[in-house]
C-alpha cells in the first residue's frame, strides 16, 4: 500500500516595509558603545599588538611620558632657565604633558585608525567609528600611569586634592577626550581619500605642545598679549585644558598663593572649561555627521 500524494501547500510571501540594511549600518558613536565588547577586543587588540615581543611591555607606558618630561625639564628649566620664574617647574610640565599627549595620540592615532585597519574593515561588519573610539581608549589607557606619576611627584611637594581642583582634572580630560575624537572621526575618514592628511596631522602636534601653557607660563601669556588676543589663546580647547590640569596638581604645589604665575590664571577657569567642552560636544555632533556622509565610500576607497 503506497501513500497518497500529498498536495503542495503554496507559500505565503511576507512583505517587508523599508531597506535592507547591512550589518555595518549603525547609528554611530551610540551604536559603537552598544558594541562595547567589540571595543573592548579591538583596544585589547591594540595593546597587545603595541607592546608584543616588548620585554618591559606596559612599563613603557611609565618610561615615555618621564623621558618626555626629563628633556623638557632640562632643555627648558636648566639650560634655559624657564623654572626661576614658574615654581615647581616639573610638576608645572608634567601635567601639562599629560593633557597634550592624551590629545596628541587620540588625534594622530584615530586619524590612522581606519587605513590600518582596512584588512579587518572588509572581512567584519562594524560601525566604521569603532577604530577612532578605540584609538581614544588606547591613549586613555596610558593616561593612567602617567597621573600615578604626577600624584607621586606632587604628594612629594604638598599637594592635597580638593573639590575644585578635582573637577579641573576632569574637566581637562574630557576635553582632551571629546575634542581628539572629534578630529580623529573628521580626519580619519578623510585619511582614506587623501593619505596626506595623515602628515598634516602629524606636524599640526608638533605646534601643539608650543601653543599650549606648558614650557612657559600662562602669566607670560596675559603679559605679553593684549586682553582679545588672550580671549583668543583661550578659545584653544587643549590651553583651557592645560590650565585646568595644572589648577587641579600644579596650583597646590605652589607655596606662595599669591605668586604672579599662580594669581596670572584665568579667573572662572571651571565656567570657561565648561563652555569648551560643550563647544568640543558640538564638534563632536558635527564630526559623526560628516562621518556619516561620507563612511559609505570607505570601503571602495581602501
Amino acid at each position: 500500500m503506497t501513500d497518497a500524494p500529498v498536495e503542495a501547500r503554496p507559500r505565503t510571501v511576507r512583505h517587508v516595509e523599508g531597506d535592507l540594511i547591512p550589518p555595518s549600518s549603525n547609528q554611530g558613536l551610540l551604536e559603537v558603545f552598544r558594541r562595547h565588547y567589540l571595543l573592548n577586543l579591538l583596544v585589547r587588540r591594540e595593546l597587545a599588538a603595541r607592546y608584543e615581543g616588548s620585554f618591559l611591555g606596559f612599563v613603557w607606558s611609565y618610561i615615555n611620558p618621564l623621558s618626555q618630561f626629563f628633556i623638557y625639564w632640562f632643555v627648558m628649566g636648566k639650560l634655559m632657565g624657564a623654572h626661576q620664574n614658574i615654581p615647581n617647574y616639573p610638576i608645572h610640565i608634567f601635567s601639562a604633558l599629560i593633557v597634550v599627549h592624551f590629545f596628541t595620540e587620540t588625534f594622530g592615532a584615530g586619524t590612522r585608525s581606519i587605513v590600518r585597519n582596512k584588512a579587518l574593515l572588509t572581512k567584519q561588519a562594524m560601525p566604521r567609528e569603532m577604530f577612532p573610539v578605540s584609538a581614544m581608549l588606547v591613549s586613555l589607557v596610558h593616561v593612567g600611569p602617567q597621573l600615578v606619576i604626577l600624584i607621586v611627584f606632587a604628594i612629594g611637594s604638598g599637594w592635597a586634592p580638593d573639590p575644585v581642583g578635582v573637577a579641573a582634572m576632569f574637566e581637562s580630560l574630557f576635553i582632551a577626550m571629546v575634542l581628539g575624537t572629534a578630529l580623529a572621526l573628521l580626519f580619519s575618514v578623510a585619511n582614506v581619500f587623501f593619505r596626506d592628511f595623515g602628515s598634516f596631522v602629524g606636524i599640526a602636534t608638533n605646534y601643539v605642545r608650543w601653543g599650549v601653557p606648558m614650557v612657559y607660563s600662562y602669566e607670560m601669556v596675559s603679559n605679553s598679549l593684549s586682553h582679545w588676543a588672550t580671549v583668543l589663546y583661550l578659545s584653544d580647547p587643549i590651553a583651557t585644558g592645560v590650565l585646568l590640569i595644572q589648577r587641579a596638581f600644579w596650583v597646590g604645589t605652589v607655596d606662595d598663593p599669591k605668586h604672579p604665575s599662580v594669581t596670572a590664571m584665568p579667573d572662572h577657569l571651571l565656567l570657561i572649561g565648561l563652555g569648551v567642552l560643550v563647544a568640543s560636544a558640538v564638534l563632536l555632533v558635527i564630526a559623526q555627521l560628516v562621518f556619516n556622509k561620507f563612511e559609505k565610500k570607505i570601503p571602495e576607497r581602501l
